[in-house]
């Protein structure tokens, strides 16, 4: 299954970075923004936060990016929502007695790990800011 959590914690940093009314950054506003409800905007802010990438004052609506978008890359994002180690699973216990049963775990392993490792540079080069950019 899919996880959204990557887009839509792109989509909250995109929206703090490009709002320049900080005070109307309220929870029930970014979840209007992100069609989700309050409390997964919540939740996922307080992750950001944990990451160091976001801040807020205590009775206080709105919140800042602690790192400039052009220094936050998607990687960084990634990795601050705990985001899967793994794009794809293998399926558990493939019959030995088949030629492609026997070898099809081991081969697939070097082939996910190519991609994820593919994944992780395209993340590292692209930064908020590029997506910022092409919201504009």
């Amino acid at each position: 299954m899919v996880n959204s959590r990557f887009s839509v914690a792109i989509h909250i940093l995109s929206l703090i970075a490009t709002t320049s009314d900080k005070s109307q950054l309220t929870s029930d506003y970014i979840a209007g923004s992100v069609n989700t409800n309050p409390v997964v905007v919540r939740r996922m802010i307080g992750v950001l936060k944990k990451a160091g990438l976001l801040t807020s004052q205590t009775g206080i609506a709105g919140y800042d990016l602690l790192v400039k978008p052009k220094d936050l890359t998607l990687l960084a994002i990634y990795q601050a929502i705990n985001g899967p180690e793994q794009l794809f699973a293998i399926h558990d216990e493939p019959n030995p007695d088949c030629t492609v049963g026997r070898k099809i775990q081991c081969t697939l392993e070097g082939v996910y790990t190519s991609v994820w490792h593919a994944m992780e540079e395209q993340l590292q080069a692209q930064t908020l800011q590029d997506v910022l950019d092409q919201l504009r």
